[in-house]
């Protein structure tokens, strides 16, 4: 069941209001069934690999802990602690790789993360075993997050899920929540698939020159409103019934480096990495040739979990390149600046820095959106071929799935985004602000909102929306 799709826009009120009307006891487990309902609805079969996930992870933790107090020696217990993870992780990642290569699962990436995170954190003494397997299961299972994250933690989400009192009914976390929803469509419905459509016919069409590298810009957007709308979306659901999910983007397109721009870019997964792979590698501790492999093994990884294939390796892989070029070349970079008085600029030579990260960011992603190497190739070939800046202007831009009007829209839409992302920046949130006013004009607010969404969204052949670019992994 989609989030954009109609079925949900009965189911999610439904959930809500029988959340708040059953008794307190029930009310998670009527989340579970809800949630497992709600995954299950792509197919049946997905709740079988969700079920088997979650009860390894949940056994694991147990075996862990039973470890801990068993008699044995500290060396053995040591090594039966190793070996259980090792295990896990062998068991757990084998079964990512068969389910996301050969059978597809929706959201599997996600929740086996989210697992192997857990018995990390109990494995370190970092978090409690859960011995409530219900409450276990809808961490697992909790159907804002369980098909495209954020990748939660024990310490938040699962902390949450045993106190009682946030299931208590708050007008100010529904209407919260459903501003945060409202954002998340707008992002997705009226930016990220109407970009999709000019994405789609440039990259369909084998355009070169301006073409491409419009579509190469505006494609770093789409993924990013895409992913982002998501991510606020899951926050939505979740503050509606009363719990606080991660955050997964803080403006990160106003960032002045690449390493600044992946700390705000889907962080659950970077955090994740950071957490389990980059300082189990030793981070750097253990001086800069050894940090510089880890930044890349890190990428490398990340590059494997988006997808199988060479392209992903070099899209990994760049990323990985530019943080270690960007710290390598520093103490050049601040020459030049300071040589050339680049700082007295202020915010034009910090514009100047944005820019160039987000250019080198969305250069990486061609591979990322192209179908293959080759064509990722012949996409950046083909930025040189036909090179004609007037397309620009004469109008040539509009035949490519978006008229005149439509494409000035967009225009005026990614602003409303800079513009919120600048205040997000700032700590001047949106929301917060709202507090403040009559209650009529946040109402006429929240209602243009809804109308923008409603009249200028892009749907498909009966509101068939594209699927969530992250859905994929």
């Amino acid at each position: 069941m989609a989030v954009t799709s109609f079925d949900f826009l009965i189911f999610f009120p439904v959930v809500v209001l029988a959340y708040y009307v059953v008794p307190r006891r029930f009310r998670l487990s009527w989340l579970l069934v809800a949630s497992c309902y709600f995954y299950m609805s792509w197919n049946v079969k997905y709740g079988f690999v969700l079920l088997a996930v979650t009860g390894a992870a949940y056994l694991g933790a147990l075996g862990l802990v039973w470890i801990d107090r068993s008699p044995l020696e500290e060396r053995t217990k040591v090594r039966l602690k190793k070996g259980c993870i090792g295990g896990f992780a062998v068991l757990l990642f084998g079964a990512v790789f068969c389910c996301k290569y050969f059978v597809f699962v929706v959201g599997i990436s996600f929740y086996a993360l989210q697992a192997f995170g857990y018995l990390m954190d109990v494995y370190r003494k970092e978090a409690k075993a859960e011995r409530n397997f219900l409450r276990y299961a809808l961490f697992m299972a909790f159907f804002p997050i369980v098909a495209s994250g954020p990748i939660e933690r024990s310490s938040t989400l699962l902390s949450q899920l045993g106190q009682e009192e946030r299931t208590a009914f708050r007008a100010e976390n529904v209407k919260r929540g459903l501003c945060i929803m409202l954002w998340g469509y707008f992002l997705k419905l009226v930016i990220a698939e109407r970009i999709a459509i000019f994405v789609d016919a440039v990259y369909g069409q084998a355009l070169g020159g301006v073409y491409a590298i419009v579509a190469m810009l505006l494609y770093g957007i789409q993924l990013y409103c895409d992913f982002a709308g998501y991510s606020a979306l899951a926050l939505g659901m979740g503050r509606t019934l009363g719990f606080s999910l991660t955050e997964n983007f803080e403006a990160p397109f106003l960032a002045t480096t690449v390493s600044g721009l992946w700390r705000r870019w889907h962080r659950s997964l970077t955090g994740w990495l950071r957490d389990y792979v980059y300082i189990p590698l030793g981070g750097s501790r253990k001086g800069k040739i050894r940090k510089y492999r880890n930044i890349m093994i890190v990428f490398l990884v990340s590059g494997i979990w988006h997808g199988i294939g060479i392209k992903y390796l070099i899209w990994g892989g760049l990323n990985g390149f530019y943080q270690i070029a960007g710290e390598v070349l520093m103490p050049v970079r601040k020459k030049i600046a300071g040589a050339l008085r680049l700082e007295r600029m202020g915010a034009v030579y910090r514009g100047l820095q944005t820019a160039v990260t987000v250019i080198l960011f969305d250069f990486s992603f061609v591979f990322f959106r192209a179908e293959s190497t080759r064509k990722a190739l012949g996409v950046l070939k083909g930025m040189t071929a036909e090179f004609r800046l007037s397309v620009l202007w004469d109008g040539s831009l509009f035949s490519c799935g978006i008229g005149q009007a439509e494409f000035c829209f967009l225009l005026l839409a990614i602003l409303v985004v800079v513009a919120v992302d600048l205040l997000h920046s700032r700590r001047k949130y949106v929301l917060d602000s709202m507090k403040g006013w009559h209650w009529a004009v946040s109402t006429c607010l929240c209602a243009c909102m809804m109308m923008a969404v409603i009249i200028f969204g892009v749907y498909g052949v009966n509101y068939d929306v594209g699927s969530f670019i992250y859905f994929a992994f």
